[in-house]
């Protein structure tokens, strides 16, 4: 038997969405989860109530590796349909504990139409702790710090051309067991914190 879907369908979606628009409406800060579904599922409880929310049978989605299994559950649910080209995604799941995160590799949309890119959806273990970065752009107020455990070796390379490429370039949607954290592609990663 599958996992089930939200618990109140209708409120449920409303507020995991809520939570994704107010994490992107102010890039690193922690928003905690609008809504919970599937404990058991790979995605965790976080990811797969924003997959539930965003994903529909308009869009394709991207796994990663890790993820695979979870693919009937979100077309069962959504209508939507995995693609196995991250460039051809509108949305893409990774966990950051056992698969790479590649910015380059997902859609970075057309000068024409820039929100076709892909928004990178990742499972993360937590949203604090790790090596204290500096974000800057809008929806900040001077400088807000990021220290996000676990993150690539070449995250602040690949995050700068990310940033260089705007309005171009991938969103990321950072979540935990309990809170998501937004990085659109606007946010300029500065310097180390000291």
């Amino acid at each position: 038997m599958g996992l089930a879907g939200f618990d109140n369908p209708v409120l449920d979606q409303q507020a995991a969405f809520r939570s994704v628009m107010q994490a992107l409406a102010e890039p690193g800060r922690i928003v905690a989860a609008g809504a919970l579904a599937g404990e058991s599922s790979p995605l965790g409880p976080v990811v797969r109530a924003i997959a539930l929310s965003l994903l529909d049978f308009e869009v394709k989605f991207h796994l990663a590796p890790s993820l695979t299994a979870t693919e009937d559950d979100l077309t069962f649910h959504t209508g939507s349909c995995r693609t196995n080209k991250p460039a051809e995604a509108e949305f893409a799941f990774v966990d950051l504990a056992r698969d790479a995160l590649d910015l380059a590799s997902f859609a970075q949309g057309t000068p024409e139409y820039p929100d076709r890119s892909t928004t990178v959806i990742v499972k993360v273990e937590s949203l604090v702790g790790g090596q204290p970065l500096m974000l800057a752009g809008p929806g900040i107020t001077g400088m807000r710090e990021l220290e996000i455990p676990g993150l690539p070796s070449d995250f602040v390379a690949q995050w700068a051309a990310n940033a260089a490429r705007s309005p171009l370039g991938v969103d990321l949607i950072l979540a935990t067991r309990e809170a998501v954290l937004g990085l659109p592609r606007s946010s300029r990663i500065l310097t180390e914190a000291r």
